[in-house]
């Protein structure tokens, strides 16, 4: 049950006009910002909550079950606050979000209306609009494991085991060229096989980008040098001269878990499960049916 201070209650109910809501932002990495729709800038808790963002929000759904309460809030892309170079980056990717109804003229008369994190962010046309999720999101994630082929593992988490940085699996490289915002053209990479990093990843060591994590699409023979696509374009433009340090991929199979990283003893995945072919599957003339291993037959 949210708890309302008996002054702010009574001037909320007299319908008094100094009334503004206020949000703070606590990034991942510790960055903190303050918001009011407010025309002046609001203090409290050691926080100025800025009014030059265009910041605002629309109705919270809030509920007493275990439905998800949420919001959305929109504003102007600035580089006072939210920016497109770290919505870009994922800065700002479940950045932690507090709502707050404030009476400006007294900070001190305030309410805690909703708690949670970022969402999906959209920008478009020098604006951002991001959907703001309450901390019952947590209850409807799934638990427990799926019984696929696949592994269900990241390569060199604590399940899987890998060393990463074990000869011949990592890199360092240099772009040569930047020919698209996925796309790169890299030197220093000729002695792996092409599509030895594709499904891997990348740190980016130096650039503007220096720190931040990519994805490996592809990885393939290049113009120049070897070419390597990205899932995403970074925050910030690549430049020639950029080095980054690249990681073999791994496609979630048994059969490249064993061969390409002889690591099959920590393989998670169910490469003789049956497949859907199997409901329907009859005994034939010539097959063995004793019950006894498909992988060791």
């Amino acid at each position: 049950m949210r708890r309302i201070d008996p002054e702010l209650q009574a001037r909320l109910d007299s319908g008094a006009t100094t009334m503004c809501r206020c949000w703070r932002v606590r990034r991942r990495d510790g960055a903190e910002f303050g918001f009011t729709d407010h025309d002046g800038d609001v203090a409290f808790d050691a926080t100025t909550f800025k009014a030059s963002t265009g910041m605002d929000a629309r109705a919270i759904q809030s509920t007493t079950g275990l439905a998800v309460d949420n919001s959305q809030a929109v504003g102007a892309l600035s580089d006072a606050g939210v920016n497109e170079e770290d919505v870009r980056s994922g800065r700002f990717d479940r950045a932690k979000v507090e709502h707050w109804l404030v009476d400006w003229s007294r900070p001190d008369l305030r309410v805690l209306m909703f708690v949670g994190h970022f969402g999906e962010i959209r920008r478009a046309d020098g604006a951002f609009e991001i959907e703001l999720r309450g901390l019952t999101e947590a209850l409807n994630a799934a638990v427990g494991r799926t019984l696929k082929r696949s592994c269900d593992r990241r390569l060199g988490d604590e399940k899987c085991r890998f060393d990463l940085d074990a000869p011949g699996f990592a890199s360092e490289a240099e772009v040569i060229a930047a020919t698209s915002g996925v796309r790169i053209e890299a030197a220093g990479l000729n002695g792996f096989a092409p599509g030895w990093f594709a499904a891997g990843s990348l740190t980016w060591l130096t650039g503007a980008n220096a720190g931040e994590l990519a994805s490996v699409k592809v990885d393939s023979p290049g113009n120049a040098g070897r070419r390597i696509d990205l899932w995403q374009a970074p925050g910030a433009q690549v430049g020639a001269g950029d080095r980054f340090r690249i990681f073999a991929g791994c496609d979630k199979q048994a059969g490249t878990c064993g061969g390409k990283f002889n690591n099959f003893l920590n393989f998670r995945g169910f490469p003789d499960i049956p497949g859907d072919d199997w409901v329907a599957a009859y005994p034939k003339n010539g097959e063995v049916h004793d019950g006894s291993s498909r992988r060791l037959r």
